[in-house]
């Protein structure tokens, strides 16, 4: 069975097709994020810390860090994102303990986070443009880490699946070439919008089936991708994930919490409530308001997403006796109690 092993230096995550869904959390990434990317160039790291904490505490396993910020003050990003990348590296393996997936479109930015992460990152990613083959992939075998393959080469990313498998065909062959095993190969065969190509589901199953049995390799995707520029995204990736899954998909570059409900819907919702004529208790705190009416939480939680990928890991049998359902479905309260009620005097452990 392939195996594909991404290590911190205290937790092993594995991607293989009899574990446990991989869930790379997306959220350090300043992409169309301009409050991130000012406050990055600012040397502010507030959202980067409660990002990392937040996603592990929804169940990520590895987390993506993306330092891919154009600053105001030097445009050059082979110049800023290297130092940029190691700040934030070493932040977040400070605050907690899962493996990362360092991801960057410039080279000195991925070695940079190659260096100071511990133990054994994934990298993202390498495509099949002949330039990228070469830069990237000396740097996978330099320090012996696993590389997630993107399906588009020099012609960009083509509509048809069987040209996206001979992309990822060619990207295993060159590694060979390098000494780098198709276990250290993720391929990321690439998701279409579904609501641009009508097929874009039916494309990628097929695919991750075609890259489990003639390639032998892991996968990965965006997955958000699939719902993009449709209503009820939430509604569709949960539906896509677990079908995903079933396909062979190993992994899944995405958001696992569920943003908390913001004091502008908190506010509408209570003015709708008192318009009804609704007369709630003057102590009711927005936690209580939330839940009674179905809007979700104030909180950071884990994401409906999450909760498709662990029913379907128990249904697919790689969680072993529901252990990770049944916790997942326990409240906060439940779990304390099952551990004896204890109260912490000891020091503030990592999440």
């Amino acid at each position: 069975m392939t195996r594909t092993v991404v290590e911190s230096k205290t937790k092993t995550a594995v991607l293989g097709f009899d574990e446990p869904f991989c869930v790379i959390g997306e959220r350090i990434n300043p992409t169309g994020r301009k409050k991130l990317a000012a406050e990055l160039e600012a040397g502010d790291f507030s959202t980067v810390e409660k990002d990392a904490i937040a996603q592990v505490a929804a169940g990520a396993t590895v987390l993506d860090i993306n330092a891919g910020v154009v600053y105001n003050s030097n445009p050059n990003p082979n110049e800023t994102e290297p130092p940029l990348m190691t700040k934030i590296v070493e932040l977040v393996q400070g605050l907690v303990d899962v493996p990362l997936c360092i991801d960057s479109s410039v080279p000195g930015a991925l070695e940079a986070g190659l260096e100071a992460a511990e133990g054994r990152p994934l990298l993202n990613s390498v495509t099949g443009e002949e330039e990228r083959l070469e830069l990237v992939l000396p740097l996978v075998k330099k320090y012996n880490v696993p590389v997630v393959a993107i399906s588009n080469d020099d012609t960009g990313i083509s509509e048809d699946p069987d040209v996206r498998f001979d992309v990822a065909k060619k990207i295993v062959e060159r590694a060979a070439d390098f000494g780098i095993p198709a276990h250290d190969i993720v391929v990321d065969p690439l998701v279409m919008p579904i609501g641009a190509m009508a097929t874009a589901g039916q494309q990628v199953f097929a695919l991750v089936r075609r890259l489990r049995e003639e390639l032998g390799v892991n996968t990965t995707c965006g997955a958000s991708n699939i719902s993009f520029g449709l209503p009820n995204r939430h509604g569709i990736n949960n539906a896509f994930l677990p079908m995903a899954m079933g396909a062979g998909m190993t992994s899944a570059i995405m958001n696992p919490v569920a943003l908390p409900v913001g004091p502008k819907k908190l506010a509408e919702k209570k003015a709708e409530v008192e318009a009804k004529g609704i007369v709630l208790p003057a102590d009711m705190d927005d936690e209580t308001f939330c839940q009674l009416f179905g809007l979700g939480s104030t909180l950071p939680r884990a994401g409906k997403e999450m909760e498709a990928i662990r029913a379907a890991n128990l249904l697919t049998n790689n969680d072993p006796h529901g252990g990770a359902w049944i916790k997942f479905n326990k409240s906060p309260e439940e779990i304390a109690g099952a551990a004896g009620g204890r109260r912490g005097g000891g020091r503030r452990r990592r999440a």
